[in-house]
């Protein structure tokens, strides 16, 4: 089961948290690229305004290409299998890389945009598949720990981006088009270890009905003795489901019986990608500047906030299973309202006293810690549980895209917030946080331990009342 989340989790989130960070450290290179390749082809200086232009199509075209591919991936996934999903979405890195590789010898910056784009839907159907196949192959004891495999390698990547990125390894003038080329070895990787592991035995089971196939796929992840109780759980939702096709994803907006799964999932995921983390990143230059920091040597304290995140999902995948899905996600929520709070005051008075920078500094670093405890690592857990097999596929599509958009959205409109708000602006990521608490506090029911059909009766009152 741990390799099965290793194979599975390389060439899936890996991937997204490796490509969001890598593209920060070449920044300058790719400007410089960008006016020389201008200047041989049209004889005439690149327009500043053109230049922020074309660099904000490079950065922000992978969220768009997020967004198709989270548009296709639960489709992908019904089609060929969750383990054929992941195998074909490979095939989109490696000609990604391999476009932005040739990008500059060519003198083809348009093939950088082309690349950005293909590895962008390469990480929305990664986003969207693994955290379904890890959901589906993982005993329900196991099944939070196992989930935060996708929070683990997400954060992994975020932090082997940021150290490859640096300008001692791939981050310098002459390497950066190594840098953004070498996600094909996270994607030739998977290539070789994947095949190795089952499909999923409840993909096998309810979307095939190959029972056979499901009971060898058991075998090999739960053992020979083991795998009974879990198959008697498979055969159940089986039968519950009575023949059920996968849903399409507007189908399940018509669909009463999933109306606060699907509420939730969408309040839970806009959450998270409007709670504030950006703007810890986007402030953590200039308050690293404030303490003192040589420019220099931010990269490294950047690292800093890479490890942070990193630990914090190691931390929840070990907690999930005792503490519970609820305590960690409204805890994780509560925090980083308290934080936001910290933050404004540190900022408003960062000249008046010498020590206010560091207030500032422990305050970044403690905010990331309580995003990745909660809401950072438990979003995708529960979109797995809150769904049965019918359901589930649909619900990673309408999560992923509102994920998508939602990161496009805050990353077009943050620099408009900051500028108009200042340090004010994290008042609005406190009332962002402490509403998405309340609604689970009042929502959501705790999932530890249950079964998906168990899940699905705690949600039943919910949507049909009290006295059904």
């Amino acid at each position: 089961l741990f390799l099965a989340v290793c194979a599975v989790g390389i060439g899936g989130t890996f991937q997204y948290g490796y490509n969001v960070s890598i593209i920060n450290a070449p920044t300058q290179h790719i400007h410089r690229f960008l006016n020389e390749t201008w200047t041989h082809r049209y004889h005439k200086q690149l327009n500043p305004d053109l230049l922020t232009f074309l660099w904000s199509v490079i950065a922000s075209i992978f969220s768009l290409g997020g967004l198709c591919g989270a548009l296709i991936g639960g489709s992908m996934a019904i089609r060929l299998g969750r383990k054929g999903a992941l195998l074909m979405n490979n095939i989109i890195a490696i000609l990604a890389s391999i476009l932005m590789g040739i990008s500059f010898p060519t003198g083809l910056f348009e093939l950088l945009i082309a690349g950005r784009f293909l590895i962008g839907i390469n990480s929305g159907i990664g986003i969207c598949v693994q955290p379904l196949y890890i959901g589906e192959v993982a005993p329900k004891h196991l099944r939070g720990g196992m989930a935060m495999g996708t929070s683990i390698f997400l954060t992994g990547g975020i932090l082997t981006g940021q150290i490859i990125g640096l300008r001692e390894l791939l981050g310098g003038e002459t390497y950066w088009p190594l840098l953004l080329s070498s996600s094909c070895f996270p994607a030739f990787a998977q290539l070789l270890f994947l095949p190795w592991f089952p499909e999923s035995p409840r993909y096998l089971l309810i979307d095939r009905g190959d029972e056979l196939s499901c009971a060898k796929a058991l075998k090999r992840f739960h053992g020979s003795s083991e795998y009974r109780r879990e198959m008697e759980d498979i055969q159940r939702e089986c039968f519950a489901l009575d023949g059920e096709k996968p849903k399409k994803p507007w189908q399940l907006f018509t669909d009463r019986g999933v109306r606060w799964q699907l509420i939730t999932v969408i309040v839970m995921t806009m959450g998270q990608q409007l709670s504030g983390i950006n703007a810890i990143y986007f402030y953590a230059t200039y308050i690293f500047e404030q303490a003192g920091i040589s420019a220099e040597k931010i990269p490294y304290v950047t690292l800093g906030t890479g490890a942070c995140e990193c630990l914090t999902a190691l931390t929840c995948g070990l907690l999930i299973d005792y503490v519970g899905r609820r305590y960690l996600i409204i805890g994780g929520y509560l925090l980083m309202t308290l934080w936001s709070i910290v933050l404004t005051f540190s900022l408003t008075y960062q000249e008046l006293y010498s020590w206010v920078p560091y207030v500032s500094m422990t305050s970044i670093f403690a905010f990331i810690l309580s995003f990745g405890l909660g809401p950072g690592g438990i979003t995708n857990t529960l979109t797995a549980e809150l769904f049965i097999q019918s359901s589930r596929p649909a619900a990673y599509m309408i999560g992923g895209t509102i994920s998508w958009i939602s990161f496009f959205t805050i990353g077009m409109l943050f620099p408009f917030i900051v500028n108009g708000l200042k340090q004010y602006c994290f008042l609005v990521f406190l009332l962002e946080c402490s509403s998405v608490a309340a609604f689970i506090f009042l929502v959501i029911p705790e999932t530890k331990n249950k079964s998906f059909l168990e899940i699905k009766k705690e949600f039943h009152k919910l949507n049909f009342g009290r006295n059904t």
